[in-house]
């Protein structure tokens, strides 16, 4: 299950039976999931030009799943009391897909795409689906999140950037665009004093301030999996690998749906640029 995402070095991790649930009763999510993330690229000035933040390919990834049928959806779950109405928790949800099956009524698989939040964001999105799961709103949850090679690797992927363009002043970043806070500027200055590395200077500081330790990663997500949080809720839980950055120019919102199509005809993983 997954295999091509596992050949292109995602990880892959199931927890509470979430494996045999989904082959059984939700093959077309885990068909639907492989065909999107097959495709999914970052270049590297995305990378560079979101600050850190939520990135063009993730929202091309968002619109990729919308599209094949996993919308975001709210849950309103009301508690009463001899009909009276004492509590009414709303839960929203990123990506959501309803399936109808041999069992009556119908089944929701839930998505989360955590690509740089703030690390508790995951507390939030485990504890939604253990909620979730308890009510019978969902069957299964799935977190994306940057996985161990992308985590690891980000300092090079930017410093590759910062040699390709030549970065080696404030006034080089200025030329491409990179603004920088009042904050970040000090601690490039701090470094640069430090190390007389401009380049190596501004790759460290802009790694740890927008792809940090404290943001969501693989491994903070297996700390909160470890500890249970989420449990009993089945989940998929998958981790982007270095391979989704690339260093060619970002491709177009034409180029993307097809490639998106090519990967549901052939099945087969498509070739990064």
């Amino acid at each position: 299950m997954l295999d091509k995402l596992k050949e292109r070095g995602f990880e892959i991790q199931f927890e509470s039976h979430a494996a045999a649930i989904l082959e059984r009763d939700f093959p077309e999510a885990i068909t639907d999931i492989e065909r999107a993330l097959l495709t999914f690229e970052v270049p590297i000035s995305e990378i560079i030009g979101s600050g850190g933040g939520e990135t063009k390919g993730t929202q091309r990834l968002r619109k990729a799943l919308t599209d094949l049928g996993w919308p975001l959806k709210v849950y309103e779950i009301k508690k009463t009391i001899n009909g009276v109405a004492r509590e009414s928790i709303s839960h929203e949800v990123d990506h959501v897909k309803t399936f109808k099956g041999e069992w009556d009524g119908t089944k929701d698989v839930a998505l989360e795409i955590e690509w740089n939040n703030k690390d508790p964001f995951f507390d939030r999105d485990l504890e939604n689906f253990k909620r979730l799961h308890v009510e019978g709103a969902i069957s299964v949850g799935i977190v994306v999140t940057r996985g161990t090679s992308l985590q690891g690797r980000m300092k090079e992927f930017v410093a590759r950037y910062a040699h390709e363009h030549a970065i080696n002043s404030f006034e080089d970043l200025g030329r491409l665009g990179i603004v920088l806070t009042a904050a970040h500027t000090k601690d490039v200055s701090r470094r640069f004093t430090r190390s007389n590395d401009f380049a190596a200077s501004w790759v460290s500081t802009f790694v740890a301030s927008k792809f940090g330790e404290a943001s969501t990663h693989w491994r903070k997500l297996m700390d909160r999996v470890s500890r249970g949080v989420g449990s009993p809720c089945p989940l998929l839980l998958i981790g982007y690998p270095g391979e989704v950055i690339t260093f060619a120019a970002p491709k177009s919102d034409a180029e993307e749906a097809a490639l998106i199509e090519e990967a549901a005809i052939t099945e087969k993983p498509v070739s990064e640029s």
